[in-house]
């Protein structure tokens, strides 16, 4: 079929499931943003500036399964890039795509504005190449080729994929393919499935002991219904670790709290560590996750599913779409008969109206407050660690980015994920100083018309960084915003409706008020500047060990 390039990468772009393509404009992009606006079932959303548009494009991926960035050459594509980075190392399926200088220009060399004036056009594909599954420029004559190339290694590898689009070629006319876009994977080598197949039932037969331990690739890839299903059919008891909080459901009663190594939650690293057969799903451990690398699973225990192979104790079989191996196993085990635990229920809960706000008490109040479904947001740090001993409700969904930990991140993310699903509850929970790093992107939420709960923690500053070094230093101070008039200084006229909480009764009456409100929320909390999550209190002191060493500073 005669199509222009423009349109053809639009029609790739709503094969996949995308319906925003968030970004920037600029001169080298806007034909393309013509083109998008002409089309149906899908919207140029504007961001405040390029690193919140590449966050937002992740929140959009993880909501959705891929999300869509667009930025212009040079001064856009850097800016994204710490974005781009975030997603690569999260494993989040985001299509970059970028307005690039006229084609005839970059052939010929010339000295343009965005470059380094030096006629140098391969500089930035270089760059952001390391932090891609595929950095391509397309031409009228490879755009079919390179396009559906780098679209596909984004779906099967999970990774970013960075698209320069010449700005004087968007409207050429190509010749393209009238078949959409495939976006399965291949099947698997037949005889390749049937030995992987057999061989971890054979050890599901023999365990005594067996454990699930899910990270963040479990959904990332697609197999948290199928792992859901064979937990539910086999009765394992299931952990996570912190990096993949929230997968599978953490109030079934087969789920044994969260894996961190030594920081465990109490009675899991034993569990994990001495199990005879221990699934997991290509963890990755750092020094959060890990309790600093004192994990110690058992190899000879383990089954290991990636998404194109399976190791099975030292055994590896490759060739293989997991997925199938996943029905094949739910097809062929057979249920338990052993009796399902016990549902999760909450302890007793006395509010002390006139107390004033603590991390100790605030976190489990916030758990009763969520519902069942909700999107939970948590920026890095203070808020990710109060929430990780709390029990998620069923099917929440977590957001967070421990391996990459940008602050500023989850601000962004929220507006992409509240793009990508307007219909589901989303609250977030973000510090003071992670929310002055991308605090414009709440006047884009606000614009498109969303109505989030944005819990903001005040403390005065990065309290995460106190803990690890520097408790009283001004280099951890922020200037104290009054954050909870932003909403009305953004959008005068906006729904959103702010709230101020310093002690339990207040906050009480205003999540209260929330809950019955159908308009967004912003609840700012104004906690003690010294005090921290208990798991945070801890987390300091082993990270500056960890960070300088013997005769490195410490705090007192």
């Amino acid at each position: 079929m005669r199509t222009t390039v423009g349109e053809f990468i639009i029609r790739r772009l709503k094969e996949m499931g995308i319906e925003h393509i968030i970004g920037v404009p600029g001169d080298f992009n806007l034909s393309f943003i013509e083109q998008i606006n002409e089309a149906e079932n899908i919207e140029f959303v504007g961001a405040c500036n390029e690193l919140n548009a590449a966050y937002a494009a992740d929140g959009y991926g993880r909501q959705s399964g891929v999300g869509a960035l667009l930025t212009t050459y040079g001064v856009g594509e850097l800016s994204a890039l710490n974005g781009i980075a975030g997603a690569r190392a999260e494993h989040v399926p985001m299509v970059s795509l970028a307005g690039s200088p006229p084609l005839y220009s970059t052939e010929y060399r010339w000295n343009l504005h965005h470059s380094l004036a030096d006629g140098d056009f391969e500089n930035m594909l270089e760059s952001i190449l390391p932090f891609t599954g595929a950095a391509v420029r397309i031409t009228p004559m490879n755009v079919v080729e390179e396009l559906d190339r780098a679209l596909h290694i984004c779906l099967r590898e999970k990774r970013p994929v960075h698209i320069q689009i010449p700005s004087d070629i968007t409207h050429l006319e190509i010749e393209a393919p009238d078949e959409a876009l495939d976006t399965t994977l291949p099947t698997s080598d037949a005889e390749r499935l049937e030995a992987a197949t057999a061989r971890v039932l054979e050890r599901i037969a023999e365990a005594k002991k067996p454990v699930f331990l899910f990270d963040q690739d479990t959904d990332r890839h697609g197999f948290t219904e199928k792992f859901r299903t064979l937990v539910d059919k086999l009765q394992i008891p299931y952990s996570q670790l912190t990096s993949g909080k929230g997968v599978l459901s953490e109030r079934d009663g087969l789920f044994l709290g969260s894996y961190n190594g030594k920081a465990s939650a109490p009675g899991v690293q034993k569990i994990v560590e001495s199990a005879d057969l221990l699934f997991t799903t290509n963890p990755r451990f750092i020094e959060v996750n890990s309790g600093s690398f004192t994990h110690h699973l058992p190899a000879e225990a383990i089954v290991n599913f990636g998404d194109q192979h399976v190791n099975v104790g030292g055994e590896f079989f490759v060739g293989i779409n997991t997925l199938e191996l996943l029905d094949a196993l739910i097809d062929r085990t057979k249920t338990s008969r052993k009796k399902k635990k016990e549902e999760f229920v909450y302890d007793e809960w006395e509010i002390d109206a006139e107390a004033p706000l603590t991390h100790a008490r605030m976190w489990p109040r916030f758990i009763r407050f969520l519902e069942d479904d909700d999107t939970v947001i948590a920026e890095a740090g203070t808020s990710h660690i109060g929430l990780t001993p709390e029990r998620l409700p069923k099917g929440a969904r977590y957001i967070n980015s421990p391996i990459w930990g940008a602050i500023g991140f989850t601000l962004p993310a929220l507006l992409g994920s509240m793009l990508a699903n307007r219909d589901r509850r989303h609250v977030l929970f973000i510090g003071d100083g992670s929310f002055q790093l991308t605090a414009q992107e709440l006047s884009t939420i606000l614009r498109e018309d969303l109505k989030p709960i944005i819990v903001l923690v005040n403390n005065k500053g990065y309290t995460i960084e106190r803990y690890i070094l520097g408790m009283e230093e001004k280099y951890n101070d922020i200037a104290d915003w009054q954050y909870a008039k932003l909403p009305q200084v953004f959008v005068p006229d906006t729904t959103m409706v702010s709230y101020q909480a310093r002690t339990e009764g207040e906050l009480e009456d205003a999540l209260s008020k929330i809950q019955t409100s159908d308009a967004g929320a912003f609840l700012e909390v104004h906690l003690d500047a010294m005090d921290a999550p208990a798991g945070l209190k801890a987390f300091g002191p082993m990270t500056a060990d960890f960070d300088f060493g013997p005769r490195g500073p410490r705090n007192p």
